[in-house]
């Protein structure tokens, strides 16, 4: 009944379904459950598509699952946060050309008991091998997220392995980053996670901020165009019209611009 109203509509203005589509460009990206989490896209994005008229479809999921999205055709462009595993993505010809966008970074959150005793280090190789042997709880995404990519780097760092310690110590939940903090939260356990998420996440009760500031935490995001060559439905022009957009200044002045409680959450530095 509805599409019937809609088509009767259209055919009143004279329009048909595919003209009015037409009229109403989009792109669907595929991009990171921090970037949505956090606000920031529900911040920039009207600005975007006001601009241009085109609208902005986010997928928001772990980064490992966006890309195979994108390789599978379901996205114009992907924004993520795992640098190694985007030129992976460009090299394998899925992608045209990746463009650094903005940074942030990570945080080890705990306990504020802090079993481990690693509050206020800024060695996070330390402050995980610490974690490890006192075997104090730690809750990981698992999911292949930049987060749990970035995660299982910083672990190959240390000389714990941590999944031999798989559901003792070491509890892997399979989930996104609020879920994630949420079990830290209930279990008392140690997590990674990055700044945006954890400042903008409401159930923080047991948990605190105990170890940043290393290098290593450093958490850059990149956009990329997926290309029309692998996959001829992609948007192209409507796609690199948003990357321009998100790499120029108008992008780049919204991402500055966000802020939580007064928190500047991501810092622009596109190339």
């Amino acid at each position: 009944m509805i599409r019937n109203i809609v088509q009767a509509t259209l055919i009143a203005v004279g329009l048909t379904a595919t003209e009015a589509s037409a009229e109403a460009p989009f792109i669907v990206v595929q991009s990171t459950t921090s970037t949505q989490n956090s606000g920031l896209l529900d911040y920039i994005l009207p600005g975007f598509e006001a601009e241009t008229g085109i609208d902005v479809r986010v997928v928001a999921v772990g980064t490992g699952q966006a890309i195979r999205n994108a390789i599978n055709g379901d996205g114009d462009v992907l924004l993520v946060h795992s640098k190694p595993a985007e030129e992976k993505f460009v090299a394998d010809g899925w992608g045209v050309q990746r463009f650094d966008v903005m940074y942030n970074d990570f945080v080890l959150v705990g306990p504020k008991s802090d079993p481990a005793q690693v509050k206020g280090g800024t060695d996070i190789v330390a402050a995980l091998t610490a974690v490890a042997e006192a075997e104090a709880p730690f809750a990981s995404r698992g999911d292949d997220s930049g987060t749990h990519k970035a995660e299982m780097r910083l672990w190959d760092a240390t000389a714990a392995e941590p999944t031999a310690a798989s559901g003792t110590w070491y509890r892997e939940t399979g989930s996104g980053m609020g879920a994630t903090l949420n079990v830290a939260n209930g279990m008392g356990a140690y997590v990674l996670t990055d700044r945006a998420t954890w400042q903008s996440f409401g159930n923080k009760d047991n948990l605190e901020v105990l170890v940043e500031g290393d290098p290593r935490l450093f958490n850059q995001y990149g956009v990329i165009l997926v290309n029309a060559e692998k996959h001829p439905h992609v948007r192209a022009a409507a796609g690199q019209r948003f990357i321009d957009w998100l790499i120029g200044p108008h992008g780049q002045e919204a991402i500055a611009s966000y802020k939580l409680d007064g928190q500047q959450l991501f810092f622009p530095n596109a190339d």
